[in-house]
């Protein structure tokens, strides 16, 4: 059985505090380090267009992110981390999905209901302020998911509407499209339907005031904020007004904080100290401690990454390539299934002649040894697969080699079973896709 891919993606709207590190961060990286797990994290900066309207605070907060996770330890050549907006095929993918999602099932978004509730409740026109981003933003994230046929998607409770309506989008594409898809050559349905993984158990920290750590109630505190002032930050955390010798509770926000960073004996010890009443002083003071032992070398790495964000383009740009090997042959079979594929590939969708009017095609793709290609007729029949490239780049240019010289010039040492090609067909397939890019190269020439 293959890996499963999980997908996590991380707006980028703002500085990242301890509440995300502990919540969300620490334990995604962490689950991404798992066997049999094929990780994606992607920089939602288009998602943030939806949300903020200040281009200098985007664009801040994508370095920042970035920075943070790697900071944190995600290890680029484990996982796939990119920006969404480095992968054209997202955009597009959302525009064929809009056209099959149903307007009923957008009106019933969450963040579209309660922006049309408030709207109603002050006495404005329900949609006041309501922008087509916002109302679409279930499509975009469906194309998030699917682009990449994700099995799997942590999310938080707030939402599993947004992963129950990808699976309707997609479901709604299959049952349109699937029969063009398999008329082109391609196996199965389009997309993979994902599954939510609820986050049961991620942690919520609470803030400065006691309510769930959050950028919108200012309780926040920045996950690398310099040692002096998370000191100063956690010296005026609420706590009650016990006298400074009696025992202290463990519910308070002081302990549940130190709690989330400290392991099984150092919460009892600090359990053993509440109850022979140290001063809230130093709780604080044992806190700031132990947080700054975690944060510190990671801090370190952080402020060394943001000296350097050309390293961290070099970073989500490679890992850009990587998710285009995925998402490029995915959407060149989807422009196909829907009719928008070469004049010389027929009707994909019709009935008669359909299938014997199909191209060859060549597709890459990422197994657990590395990247393939393979070559596919006009039935669906593999003619040729590919060895094992260690990156991207070399599977895309052995192919391109084979494609501009063709099969006598390739170095079979890359075929997998080559003794067993059907060499005429593979010429055959090579010169109808030849023929293919000639007609279209004619087609934009004349535009």
């Amino acid at each position: 059985m293959g890996s499963t891919r999980v997908l996590t993606g991380i707006t980028t709207t703002g500085t990242p505090h301890l509440g995300n590190y502990v919540g969300a961060i620490r334990p995604a990286i962490r689950a991404s380090r798992a066997e049999g797990v094929d990780s994606f994290f992607f920089l939602a900066d288009y998602h943030a267009l939806i949300k903020c309207e200040d281009p200098a605070r985007v664009a801040r907060s994508r370095l920042e992110i970035a920075a943070t996770w790697l900071a944190c330890g995600l290890d680029p050549e484990r996982v796939t981390f990119y920006r969404q907006s480095d992968i054209p095929e997202i955009p597009e993918l959302t525009w064929y999905l809009t056209c099959v999602a149903a307007k009923g099932l957008l009106n019933r978004a969450h963040a579209y209901k309660a922006a049309v509730d408030r709207n109603e409740e002050a006495g404005e026109d329900p949609d006041a302020g309501v922008t087509a981003g916002l109302y679409m933003y279930p499509v975009l994230m469906a194309a998030d998911i699917l682009a990449f046929n994700a099995h799997s998607v942590p999310v938080g409770r707030d939402q599993i509407q947004h992963i129950e309506m990808a699976r309707d989008i997609g479901q709604r594409f299959n049952h349109l499209y699937g029969e063009a898809w398999r008329r082109v050559g391609r196996a199965g349905e389009p997309f993979v339907l994902p599954e939510v993984a609820i986050e049961e158990n991620v942690a919520t920290l609470p803030g400065l005031d006691g309510r769930k750590m959050s950028k919108s109630y200012d309780n926040t505190i920045p996950l690398f904020a310099e040692p002096a002032a998370v000191r100063r930050l956690i010296a005026g955390i609420v706590t009650d007004s016990s006298a400074a010798d009696a025992p202290k509770d463990t519910g308070s926000n002081v302990f549940q904080i130190y709690q989330a960073f400290a392991d099984a004996e150092e919460t009892a010890a600090m359990r053993q100290a509440f109850a022979d009443g140290i001063s809230w002083g130093e709780a604080k003071a044992r806190l700031a401690e132990r947080i700054e032992r975690e944060v510190a070398p990671m801090r370190e790495k952080y402020a060394a990454l943001m000296a350097r964000p050309d390293d961290i383009e070099d970073v989500l740009r490679a890992g850009a390539a990587r998710a285009r090997a995925l998402a490029t042959p995915l959407l060149e079979g989807i422009r196909l299934a829907v009719g928008l594929g070469p004049l010389s590939a027929g009707v994909a969708a019709g009935g008669e002649g359909a299938r014997g009017g199909a191209l060859p095609s060549v597709k890459q793709y990422r197994e657990d040894d590395g990247f393939h290609f393979k070559l596919v007729d006009g039935d669906g029949r593999v003619l040729l697969t590919s060895v094992a490239f260690p990156a991207p780049r070399d599977c895309g240019q052995a192919l391109a080699r084979l494609r501009r010289d063709g099969l006598d010039a390739f170095d079979l040492a890359l075929v997998e079973e080559a003794q067993a090609l059907d060499r005429d067909a593979v010429a055959q397939a090579l010169a109808a896709l030849a023929a293919a890019d000639a007609a279209k190269a004619g087609a934009k020439g004349a535009a």
